[in-house]
């Protein structure tokens, strides 16, 4: 849902995006489905110190440094939000971020609760974040299991990890139920747009504003 013909015209400031939800409650397919009909947003990119795979390009998947390298981005304050998993360092950088909001494009962040925190700490204006809940846990074994992906065990600690996930959900701004996909998506489109409306977020209103005042009937 791209910004109005009507208001393109005054510059406004970018948002971030953040979705966030339990595994199988829906939020890479809404924010693959953002990234496709929306042309305004782009994903961050995040910095790793895993090794690149032979199918990874560096500065598209992700931005590739060694791990003395991303420590002297963190000690710098170069990073976002960072977080170690399983043995290897992942972040959001900064300077990529800042500049897309300067000028005026969206960055859309698939991140968890963890790192949703970081992002507010450092960006608070900037952020818009939306968790994204199953209809009924129920369900959200259904999705898991209909993956074929995981064995019984897997899907039981995945279970166990969206519950102590979800008691996140009142630190979000927004809290969308996918129990249809596309309701859920139009909801997450509907945010988007009252978002980039905010007044704060439109620094072009006050020349707009002015020049109504000034012109001449």
């Amino acid at each position: 849902m791209a910004a109005e013909p009507e208001t393109a015209q005054i510059r406004r400031r970018g948002l971030m995006l953040v979705l966030s939800s339990p595994s199988g409650a829906g939020k890479s397919t809404i924010a693959r489905n953002l990234l496709e009909r929306d042309k305004a947003f782009e994903l961050s990119v995040s910095v790793t110190t895993r090794p690149r795979r032979g199918s990874e390009i560096d500065g598209a998947h992700y931005h590739f440094r060694t791990t003395r390298e991303f420590e002297m981005l963190r000690d710098n304050d170069q990073l976002l939000e960072w977080a170690e998993v399983h043995g290897n360092f992942y972040a959001t950088p900064r300077e990529p971020a800042e500049r897309a909001m300067a000028e005026g494009r969206d960055m859309l962040f698939d991140i968890d609760w963890q790192g949703a925190v970081q992002l507010r700490e450092k960006m608070q204006g900037d952020i818009v974040s939306i968790f994204i809940l199953p209809p009924s846990m129920r369900e959200l074994k259904e999705r898991l299991r209909r993956r074929a992906e995981d064995q019984d065990s897997v899907i039981a600690a995945r279970l166990e990890n969206a519950r102590a996930e979800i008691e996140h959900w009142r630190e979000y701004d927004y809290v969308v139920v996918n129990d249809d996909l596309d309701r859920a998506f139009v909801s997450v489109q509907a945010i988007v747009a009252a978002e980039r409306l905010r007044r704060d977020r439109r620094p072009g209103l006050f020349e707009f504003v002015s020049g109504l005042l000034d012109e001449k009937l």
